[in-house]
Protein backbone atom coordinates (compact mmCIF):
# COMPACT_ATOMS: atom_id res chain seq x y z
CA UNK A 1 0.00 0.00 0.00
CA UNK A 2 1.04 3.61 -0.40
CA UNK A 3 1.50 4.42 3.28
CA UNK A 4 4.24 3.29 5.58
CA UNK A 5 3.61 1.74 8.98
CA UNK A 6 4.68 4.94 10.73
CA UNK A 7 2.02 6.94 8.86
CA UNK A 8 -0.82 4.71 10.04
CA UNK A 9 -1.53 5.91 13.55
CA UNK A 10 -3.67 3.58 15.65
CA UNK A 11 -5.67 4.82 18.60
CA UNK A 12 -5.70 2.27 21.47
CA UNK A 13 -8.93 0.33 22.18
CA UNK A 14 -9.40 2.08 25.53
CA UNK A 15 -9.42 5.44 23.71
CA UNK A 16 -12.49 4.38 21.71
CA UNK A 17 -14.46 3.47 24.83
CA UNK A 18 -13.30 6.54 26.76
CA UNK A 19 -14.26 8.86 23.90
CA UNK A 20 -17.64 7.18 23.52
CA UNK A 21 -18.38 7.52 27.24
CA UNK A 22 -17.20 11.14 27.17
CA UNK A 23 -19.67 11.93 24.39
CA UNK A 24 -22.44 9.99 26.09
CA UNK A 25 -21.97 12.03 29.28
CA UNK A 26 -21.91 15.29 27.32
CA UNK A 27 -25.12 14.38 25.52
CA UNK A 28 -26.83 13.45 28.78
CA UNK A 29 -25.90 16.89 30.16
CA UNK A 30 -27.17 18.74 27.07
CA UNK A 31 -29.60 16.51 25.15
CA UNK A 32 -31.23 19.20 23.00
CA UNK A 33 -28.78 21.71 21.47
CA UNK A 34 -30.42 24.92 20.32
CA UNK A 35 -30.70 26.00 16.71
CA UNK A 36 -28.07 28.66 17.39
CA UNK A 37 -25.61 26.08 18.76
CA UNK A 38 -26.06 23.82 15.75
CA UNK A 39 -25.64 26.71 13.34
CA UNK A 40 -22.47 27.74 15.17
CA UNK A 41 -21.02 24.22 14.80
CA UNK A 42 -21.91 24.04 11.09
CA UNK A 43 -20.35 27.43 10.40
CA UNK A 44 -17.19 26.35 12.22
CA UNK A 45 -17.05 23.22 10.07
CA UNK A 46 -17.52 25.33 6.96
CA UNK A 47 -14.67 27.63 7.94
CA UNK A 48 -12.44 24.62 8.59
CA UNK A 49 -13.01 23.36 5.03
CA UNK A 50 -12.54 26.75 3.38
CA UNK A 51 -9.37 27.61 5.28
CA UNK A 52 -7.74 24.21 4.83
CA UNK A 53 -8.92 23.21 1.36
CA UNK A 54 -5.44 23.25 -0.16
CA UNK A 55 -3.93 21.31 2.72
CA UNK A 56 -6.70 18.72 2.44
CA UNK A 57 -6.20 18.41 -1.31
CA UNK A 58 -2.49 17.93 -0.74
CA UNK A 59 -2.81 15.11 1.79
CA UNK A 60 -5.42 13.32 -0.33
CA UNK A 61 -3.01 13.58 -3.27
CA UNK A 62 -0.23 12.09 -1.11
CA UNK A 63 -2.46 9.28 0.15
CA UNK A 64 -3.33 8.32 -3.41
CA UNK A 65 0.23 8.93 -4.54
CA UNK A 66 -1.43 10.84 -7.37
CA UNK A 67 -4.91 12.33 -6.85
CA UNK A 68 -6.12 15.28 -8.90
CA UNK A 69 -6.20 18.45 -6.80
CA UNK A 70 -9.20 19.72 -8.75
CA UNK A 71 -11.13 16.51 -8.18
CA UNK A 72 -10.65 16.88 -4.44
CA UNK A 73 -11.77 20.51 -4.49
CA UNK A 74 -14.70 19.95 -6.88
CA UNK A 75 -15.94 16.51 -5.82
CA UNK A 76 -15.16 16.56 -2.09
CA UNK A 77 -14.82 19.95 -0.48
CA UNK A 78 -17.19 22.06 -2.63
CA UNK A 79 -20.17 19.69 -2.17
CA UNK A 80 -19.66 19.77 1.60
CA UNK A 81 -19.68 23.58 1.59
CA UNK A 82 -22.82 23.68 -0.52
CA UNK A 83 -24.54 21.17 1.74
CA UNK A 84 -23.67 23.15 4.84
CA UNK A 85 -25.19 26.25 3.21
CA UNK A 86 -28.30 24.28 2.27
CA UNK A 87 -28.62 22.86 5.78
CA UNK A 88 -28.18 26.25 7.43
CA UNK A 89 -30.96 27.63 5.24
CA UNK A 90 -33.48 24.91 6.10
CA UNK A 91 -32.52 23.74 9.59
CA UNK A 92 -34.87 26.14 11.38
CA UNK A 93 -37.83 24.77 9.42
CA UNK A 94 -36.81 21.15 10.00
CA UNK A 95 -36.65 21.71 13.76
CA UNK A 96 -40.17 23.15 14.06
CA UNK A 97 -42.63 20.82 15.78
CA UNK A 98 -45.23 19.38 13.43
CA UNK A 99 -48.90 19.48 14.29
CA UNK A 100 -50.77 16.20 13.81
CA UNK A 101 -54.44 15.28 13.97
CA UNK A 102 -55.28 13.37 17.18
CA UNK A 103 -58.41 11.90 15.65
CA UNK A 104 -62.04 12.14 16.72
CA UNK A 105 -61.83 9.51 19.46
CA UNK A 106 -59.19 11.39 21.45
CA UNK A 107 -60.64 14.88 21.35
CA UNK A 108 -60.24 17.28 22.98
CA UNK A 109 -56.47 16.94 22.60
CA UNK A 110 -53.44 18.24 20.75
CA UNK A 111 -50.99 16.02 18.87
CA UNK A 112 -47.56 17.02 17.66
CA UNK A 113 -44.20 15.59 16.67
CA UNK A 114 -40.85 16.98 17.75
CA UNK A 115 -37.38 16.03 16.51
CA UNK A 116 -34.73 15.20 19.07
CA UNK A 117 -31.09 14.16 18.61
CA UNK A 118 -30.37 10.45 18.82
CA UNK A 119 -27.25 10.87 20.95
CA UNK A 120 -23.82 9.59 19.90
CA UNK A 121 -23.48 8.73 16.21
CA UNK A 122 -20.73 6.58 14.71
CA UNK A 123 -19.49 7.27 11.16
CA UNK A 124 -17.21 4.88 9.26
CA UNK A 125 -15.88 6.32 6.01
CA UNK A 126 -13.89 4.76 3.13
CA UNK A 127 -10.80 5.81 1.19
CA UNK A 128 -12.23 6.86 -2.16
CA UNK A 129 -13.61 10.24 -1.01
CA UNK A 130 -11.92 10.50 2.37
CA UNK A 131 -13.04 14.07 3.07
CA UNK A 132 -16.52 14.07 1.52
CA UNK A 133 -17.66 10.72 2.92
CA UNK A 134 -16.53 11.70 6.42
CA UNK A 135 -17.80 15.28 6.46
CA UNK A 136 -21.16 14.85 4.67
CA UNK A 137 -22.69 12.53 7.30
CA UNK A 138 -21.06 14.70 9.99
CA UNK A 139 -22.98 17.70 8.64
CA UNK A 140 -26.34 15.99 9.02
CA UNK A 141 -25.39 14.45 12.37
CA UNK A 142 -24.49 17.89 13.77
CA UNK A 143 -27.58 19.46 12.23
CA UNK A 144 -29.72 16.92 14.05
CA UNK A 145 -27.97 17.84 17.32
CA UNK A 146 -25.85 14.72 17.82
CA UNK A 147 -22.35 14.01 19.02
CA UNK A 148 -20.21 12.12 16.50
CA UNK A 149 -17.25 9.78 16.38
CA UNK A 150 -15.56 9.21 13.01
CA UNK A 151 -13.51 6.17 12.03
CA UNK A 152 -11.52 7.16 8.93
CA UNK A 153 -10.00 4.77 6.40
CA UNK A 154 -6.59 3.31 7.10
CA UNK A 155 -5.89 3.52 3.33
CA UNK A 156 -5.73 7.33 3.58
CA UNK A 157 -3.71 7.89 6.78
CA UNK A 158 -2.45 11.40 5.99
CA UNK A 159 -6.00 12.61 5.40
CA UNK A 160 -7.11 10.93 8.63
CA UNK A 161 -4.29 12.59 10.55
CA UNK A 162 -5.07 16.04 9.17
CA UNK A 163 -8.82 15.73 9.81
CA UNK A 164 -7.98 14.48 13.31
CA UNK A 165 -5.93 17.61 13.87
CA UNK A 166 -8.34 20.09 12.28
CA UNK A 167 -11.52 18.73 13.83
CA UNK A 168 -9.72 18.45 17.17
CA UNK A 169 -8.88 22.16 17.04
CA UNK A 170 -12.39 23.13 15.94
CA UNK A 171 -14.55 20.97 18.22
CA UNK A 172 -14.28 19.58 21.72
CA UNK A 173 -13.73 15.82 21.83
CA UNK A 174 -17.11 15.39 23.53
CA UNK A 175 -18.79 16.74 20.37
CA UNK A 176 -16.68 15.47 17.44
CA UNK A 177 -13.82 13.01 17.63
CA UNK A 178 -11.74 11.23 14.97
CA UNK A 179 -10.57 7.66 15.49
CA UNK A 180 -7.59 6.37 13.52
CA UNK A 181 -6.57 2.78 13.04
CA UNK A 182 -6.65 -0.38 10.96
CA UNK A 183 -9.39 -2.92 10.24
CA UNK A 184 -9.15 -4.25 13.80
CA UNK A 185 -9.82 -0.75 15.12
CA UNK A 186 -12.76 -0.47 12.73
CA UNK A 187 -14.23 -3.72 14.06
CA UNK A 188 -13.92 -2.49 17.65
CA UNK A 189 -15.47 0.83 16.62
CA UNK A 190 -18.52 -0.92 15.10
CA UNK A 191 -19.07 -2.82 18.35
CA UNK A 192 -19.61 0.34 20.39
CA UNK A 193 -23.28 0.83 21.40
CA UNK A 194 -23.88 3.91 19.24
CA UNK A 195 -27.32 5.45 18.95
CA UNK A 196 -26.86 5.24 15.17
CA UNK A 197 -24.07 3.90 12.96
CA UNK A 198 -23.43 4.99 9.37
CA UNK A 199 -21.07 2.94 7.23
CA UNK A 200 -19.89 3.62 3.69
CA UNK A 201 -17.95 0.86 1.97
CA UNK A 202 -18.20 -2.57 0.40
CA UNK A 203 -21.17 -4.90 0.68
CA UNK A 204 -19.02 -7.60 2.30
CA UNK A 205 -17.84 -5.30 5.09
CA UNK A 206 -21.35 -3.85 5.36
CA UNK A 207 -22.65 -7.27 6.39
CA UNK A 208 -20.08 -7.44 9.19
CA UNK A 209 -20.94 -3.92 10.33
CA UNK A 210 -24.61 -4.82 10.52
CA UNK A 211 -23.85 -7.96 12.54
CA UNK A 212 -21.76 -5.99 15.01
CA UNK A 213 -24.42 -3.31 15.35
CA UNK A 214 -27.15 -5.91 15.89
CA UNK A 215 -25.56 -6.99 19.17
CA UNK A 216 -26.35 -3.52 20.55
CA UNK A 217 -29.61 -3.07 18.62
CA UNK A 218 -27.90 -0.09 17.00
CA UNK A 219 -29.80 1.19 13.93
CA UNK A 220 -27.60 1.41 10.84
CA UNK A 221 -27.39 3.30 7.60
CA UNK A 222 -25.36 1.36 5.04
CA UNK A 223 -24.07 3.05 1.90
CA UNK A 224 -22.59 0.21 -0.10
CA UNK A 225 -22.44 0.17 -3.88
CA UNK A 226 -22.61 -2.70 -6.30
CA UNK A 227 -22.81 -2.63 -10.07
CA UNK A 228 -24.61 0.49 -11.28
CA UNK A 229 -25.79 0.10 -14.89
CA UNK A 230 -26.08 2.69 -17.64
CA UNK A 231 -28.70 2.00 -20.33
CA UNK A 232 -28.30 3.75 -23.67
CA UNK A 233 -31.42 3.90 -25.82
CA UNK A 234 -31.40 4.13 -29.60
CA UNK A 235 -32.79 7.67 -29.79
CA UNK A 236 -29.98 9.50 -28.00
CA UNK A 237 -26.93 11.31 -29.38
CA UNK A 238 -23.90 9.11 -28.78
CA UNK A 239 -21.56 12.09 -28.49
CA UNK A 240 -23.68 13.39 -25.59
CA UNK A 241 -23.66 9.97 -23.93
CA UNK A 242 -19.92 9.48 -24.35
CA UNK A 243 -19.05 12.86 -22.85
CA UNK A 244 -21.19 12.43 -19.75
CA UNK A 245 -20.37 8.79 -19.16
CA UNK A 246 -16.66 9.46 -19.69
CA UNK A 247 -16.60 12.16 -17.02
CA UNK A 248 -18.58 10.01 -14.57
CA UNK A 249 -16.41 6.94 -15.11
CA UNK A 250 -13.09 8.78 -15.15
CA UNK A 251 -13.60 10.86 -12.00
CA UNK A 252 -11.20 9.50 -9.39
CA UNK A 253 -10.32 6.84 -12.00
CA UNK A 254 -13.67 5.14 -11.51
CA UNK A 255 -13.22 4.73 -7.75
CA UNK A 256 -16.71 6.03 -7.02
CA UNK A 257 -19.55 3.96 -5.55
CA UNK A 258 -22.08 5.34 -8.05
CA UNK A 259 -19.79 5.30 -11.08
CA UNK A 260 -21.32 3.52 -14.09
CA UNK A 261 -20.17 -0.08 -13.68
CA UNK A 262 -21.34 -1.44 -17.03
CA UNK A 263 -23.17 -0.16 -20.11
CA UNK A 264 -26.15 -1.71 -21.90
CA UNK A 265 -26.42 -0.34 -25.43
CA UNK A 266 -27.96 -1.21 -28.83
CA UNK A 267 -25.87 -3.83 -30.61
CA UNK A 268 -25.68 -1.78 -33.80
CA UNK A 269 -24.19 1.20 -31.94
CA UNK A 270 -21.31 -0.53 -30.17
CA UNK A 271 -18.61 0.72 -32.52
CA UNK A 272 -20.07 4.23 -32.45
CA UNK A 273 -19.91 4.31 -28.65
CA UNK A 274 -16.34 2.98 -28.54
CA UNK A 275 -15.18 5.59 -31.03
CA UNK A 276 -16.98 8.51 -29.35
CA UNK A 277 -15.90 7.47 -25.85
CA UNK A 278 -12.29 7.15 -26.91
CA UNK A 279 -12.34 10.57 -28.55
CA UNK A 280 -13.78 12.21 -25.43
CA UNK A 281 -11.42 10.44 -23.04
CA UNK A 282 -8.34 11.46 -25.03
CA UNK A 283 -9.60 15.04 -25.09
CA UNK A 284 -10.12 15.10 -21.33
CA UNK A 285 -6.87 13.25 -20.62
CA UNK A 286 -4.37 13.70 -23.48
CA UNK A 287 -1.89 11.65 -21.44
CA UNK A 288 -2.14 9.20 -18.56
CA UNK A 289 1.47 9.06 -17.47
CA UNK A 290 2.35 12.11 -15.39
CA UNK A 291 -1.07 13.75 -15.83
CA UNK A 292 -2.00 15.50 -12.57
CA UNK A 293 -5.64 15.69 -13.72
CA UNK A 294 -5.95 11.91 -13.74
CA UNK A 295 -6.10 10.08 -10.41
CA UNK A 296 -4.17 6.91 -9.65
CA UNK A 297 -5.47 3.71 -8.13
CA UNK A 298 -5.41 3.96 -4.33
CA UNK A 299 -2.80 1.24 -3.71
CA UNK A 300 -0.92 -1.66 -5.27
CA UNK A 301 -3.37 -4.30 -4.07
CA UNK A 302 -6.34 -2.59 -5.76
CA UNK A 303 -4.28 -2.04 -8.91
CA UNK A 304 -3.27 -5.70 -9.11
CA UNK A 305 -6.84 -6.81 -8.48
CA UNK A 306 -8.06 -4.81 -11.48
CA UNK A 307 -5.24 -6.17 -13.63
CA UNK A 308 -6.08 -9.75 -12.64
CA UNK A 309 -9.76 -9.23 -13.47
CA UNK A 310 -8.83 -7.89 -16.90
CA UNK A 311 -6.56 -10.87 -17.49
CA UNK A 312 -9.35 -13.21 -16.41
CA UNK A 313 -11.74 -11.53 -18.87
CA UNK A 314 -9.22 -11.77 -21.72
CA UNK A 315 -8.62 -15.47 -21.03
CA UNK A 316 -12.38 -16.07 -21.18
CA UNK A 317 -12.80 -14.41 -24.57
CA UNK A 318 -13.29 -10.71 -23.86
CA UNK A 319 -12.00 -8.03 -26.21
CA UNK A 320 -10.25 -5.31 -24.22
CA UNK A 321 -9.85 -1.85 -25.69
CA UNK A 322 -7.32 0.23 -23.77
CA UNK A 323 -7.55 4.01 -24.11
CA UNK A 324 -4.32 5.71 -23.18
CA UNK A 325 -0.94 4.39 -22.10
CA UNK A 326 0.86 4.31 -18.76
CA UNK A 327 3.93 2.35 -17.72
CA UNK A 328 3.67 3.76 -14.17
CA UNK A 329 7.31 4.75 -14.31
CA UNK A 330 6.58 7.41 -11.71
CA UNK A 331 4.93 4.89 -9.37
CA UNK A 332 1.60 6.75 -9.39
CA UNK A 333 -0.50 3.70 -10.39
CA UNK A 334 -2.39 5.66 -13.02
CA UNK A 335 -4.34 3.14 -15.06
CA UNK A 336 -5.70 3.74 -18.59
CA UNK A 337 -9.39 3.41 -19.30
CA UNK A 338 -10.42 -0.08 -20.46
CA UNK A 339 -13.57 -0.77 -22.47
CA UNK A 340 -14.40 -4.48 -22.41
CA UNK A 341 -16.50 -6.21 -25.08
CA UNK A 342 -17.71 -9.82 -25.45
CA UNK A 343 -18.21 -10.19 -21.71
CA UNK A 344 -20.12 -12.94 -19.94
CA UNK A 345 -21.27 -13.74 -16.43
CA UNK A 346 -18.35 -16.09 -15.78
CA UNK A 347 -15.86 -13.22 -15.83
CA UNK A 348 -14.70 -11.61 -12.60
CA UNK A 349 -15.46 -8.14 -13.95
CA UNK A 350 -19.15 -9.06 -14.12
CA UNK A 351 -19.23 -10.51 -10.61
CA UNK A 352 -17.71 -7.64 -8.61
CA UNK A 353 -18.06 -3.90 -8.28
CA UNK A 354 -15.18 -2.71 -10.44
CA UNK A 355 -14.09 0.47 -8.66
CA UNK A 356 -11.64 1.43 -11.36
CA UNK A 357 -11.26 2.50 -15.00
CA UNK A 358 -12.84 -0.65 -16.44
CA UNK A 359 -16.15 -0.43 -18.31
CA UNK A 360 -17.83 -3.57 -19.70
CA UNK A 361 -20.10 -3.04 -22.73
CA UNK A 362 -23.13 -5.31 -23.07
CA UNK A 363 -25.04 -5.12 -26.37
CA UNK A 364 -28.79 -5.70 -26.42
CA UNK A 365 -31.24 -6.42 -29.24
CA UNK A 366 -34.31 -5.01 -27.49
CA UNK A 367 -34.93 -2.64 -24.61
CA UNK A 368 -36.93 -5.44 -22.98
CA UNK A 369 -33.75 -7.51 -22.82
CA UNK A 370 -31.86 -4.61 -21.22
CA UNK A 371 -34.53 -4.11 -18.56
CA UNK A 372 -34.65 -7.84 -17.86
CA UNK A 373 -30.88 -7.92 -17.40
CA UNK A 374 -30.97 -5.10 -14.83
CA UNK A 375 -33.89 -6.64 -12.95
CA UNK A 376 -32.28 -10.09 -12.83
CA UNK A 377 -29.28 -8.74 -10.92
CA UNK A 378 -28.92 -7.22 -7.42
CA UNK A 379 -30.50 -3.80 -7.04
CA UNK A 380 -27.89 -1.11 -7.74
CA UNK A 381 -27.04 2.08 -5.89
CA UNK A 382 -27.63 4.05 -9.09
CA UNK A 383 -29.17 3.50 -12.51
CA UNK A 384 -28.56 5.72 -15.54
CA UNK A 385 -30.79 6.00 -18.59
CA UNK A 386 -29.80 7.92 -21.69
CA UNK A 387 -32.97 8.56 -23.67
CA UNK A 388 -35.29 11.43 -24.53
CA UNK A 389 -38.35 9.18 -24.87
CA UNK A 390 -40.78 10.03 -22.07
CA UNK A 391 -42.49 6.64 -22.27
CA UNK A 392 -39.17 4.83 -21.83
CA UNK A 393 -38.15 7.10 -18.96
CA UNK A 394 -41.46 6.27 -17.26
CA UNK A 395 -41.02 2.57 -17.89
CA UNK A 396 -37.49 2.46 -16.48
CA UNK A 397 -38.50 4.59 -13.48
CA UNK A 398 -41.33 2.33 -12.40
CA UNK A 399 -40.13 -0.95 -13.87
CA UNK A 400 -36.73 -1.15 -12.11
CA UNK A 401 -35.34 -0.65 -8.61
CA UNK A 402 -32.30 1.44 -7.69
CA UNK A 403 -31.20 3.75 -4.92
CA UNK A 404 -31.13 6.69 -7.34
CA UNK A 405 -31.57 7.45 -11.04
CA UNK A 406 -30.37 9.92 -13.63
CA UNK A 407 -31.81 10.62 -17.05
CA UNK A 408 -29.18 11.70 -19.60
CA UNK A 409 -26.58 12.23 -16.89
CA UNK A 410 -24.47 10.18 -14.50
CA UNK A 411 -23.04 10.64 -11.03
CA UNK A 412 -24.31 14.17 -10.44
CA UNK A 413 -27.48 13.17 -8.58
CA UNK A 414 -25.39 12.79 -5.42
CA UNK A 415 -24.69 16.53 -5.49
CA UNK A 416 -28.34 17.63 -5.36
CA UNK A 417 -28.72 18.86 -1.80
CA UNK A 418 -32.51 18.60 -1.72
CA UNK A 419 -32.54 14.88 -2.58
CA UNK A 420 -31.71 11.98 -0.26
CA UNK A 421 -28.89 9.57 -1.02
CA UNK A 422 -28.97 5.88 -0.20
CA UNK A 423 -29.04 2.35 -1.50
CA UNK A 424 -31.61 -0.39 -1.73
CA UNK A 425 -31.14 -4.05 -0.87
CA UNK A 426 -27.55 -5.18 -1.55
CA UNK A 427 -26.52 -1.60 -2.34
CA UNK A 428 -27.44 -0.38 1.12
CA UNK A 429 -30.19 0.75 3.46
CA UNK A 430 -31.28 4.07 4.86
CA UNK A 431 -30.67 7.55 3.50
CA UNK A 432 -28.87 10.73 4.35
CA UNK A 433 -28.26 14.17 2.78
CA UNK A 434 -30.84 16.93 3.06
CA UNK A 435 -34.02 16.63 5.07
CA UNK A 436 -33.89 12.83 4.98
CA UNK A 437 -30.45 12.98 6.58
CA UNK A 438 -31.79 15.17 9.35
CA UNK A 439 -34.60 12.65 9.93
CA UNK A 440 -32.18 9.69 9.87
CA UNK A 441 -30.16 11.22 12.70
CA UNK A 442 -33.20 12.41 14.67
CA UNK A 443 -35.54 10.72 17.11
CA UNK A 444 -39.12 11.50 16.13
CA UNK A 445 -41.05 11.92 19.35
CA UNK A 446 -44.85 11.85 19.28
CA UNK A 447 -46.64 13.92 21.94
CA UNK A 448 -50.35 13.77 22.81
CA UNK A 449 -51.50 16.52 25.14
CA UNK A 450 -54.86 16.67 26.94
CA UNK A 451 -56.49 19.06 29.37
CA UNK A 452 -58.99 18.59 32.18
CA UNK A 453 -61.83 17.41 29.95
CA UNK A 454 -61.48 13.63 29.47
CA UNK A 455 -63.65 12.15 26.73
CA UNK A 456 -61.76 8.84 27.05
CA UNK A 457 -63.68 8.27 30.30
CA UNK A 458 -66.55 7.09 28.12
CA UNK A 459 -64.47 4.01 27.28
CA UNK A 460 -63.65 3.09 30.87
CA UNK A 461 -65.19 0.00 32.48
CA UNK A 462 -67.65 -1.21 33.42
CA UNK A 463 -68.24 -1.98 29.75
CA UNK A 464 -71.56 -2.27 27.97
CA UNK A 465 -73.05 1.20 28.53
CA UNK A 466 -75.37 2.63 25.90
CA UNK A 467 -72.78 5.09 24.64
CA UNK A 468 -70.12 2.35 24.44
CA UNK A 469 -72.48 0.18 22.39
CA UNK A 470 -73.08 3.12 20.08
CA UNK A 471 -69.34 3.73 19.75
CA UNK A 472 -68.75 0.06 18.96
CA UNK A 473 -71.40 0.13 16.22
CA UNK A 474 -69.83 3.29 14.83
CA UNK A 475 -66.27 1.92 14.97
CA UNK A 476 -67.10 -1.42 13.30
CA UNK A 477 -69.66 -0.13 10.84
Amino acid sequence: MNQTVSELLIDPPEFLRETFELQQAAFAAAPMPSLQERRKHLLALRQLLVSNREALAEVVDHDYNGRSRNETLIAEIAPCLLHIDYTLKHLGTWLKPQRRNPGLLFLPARARVIFQPLGVVGIISPFNYPVYLAVMPLITAIAAGNRAMLKLSEATPRTANLLHELLGKTFKADLVSVIRGDAETGAAFAQLPFDHLLFTGSTAIGRKIMQAAANNLTPVTLELGGKSPAIIADDISMSLVAERLCFAKSLTAGQTCIAPDYVLLPRNRMNEFIEEFGTVFRKMYPAIEGNADYTGIIHQHAYQRLQSWLQDAAEKGAQIIRIGESKNADGKLRMPMHLVCNVNENMQIMQHELFGPVLPLLPYDSIDAAIHYVNSHPRPLALYLFSNEKSLQHRITFGTHAGSMCFNEALLQIGVDDMPFGGIGPSGMGQYHGHEGFLTFSATKSILQKGRLNSARLLYPPYGTKIQKWLMRWLFR
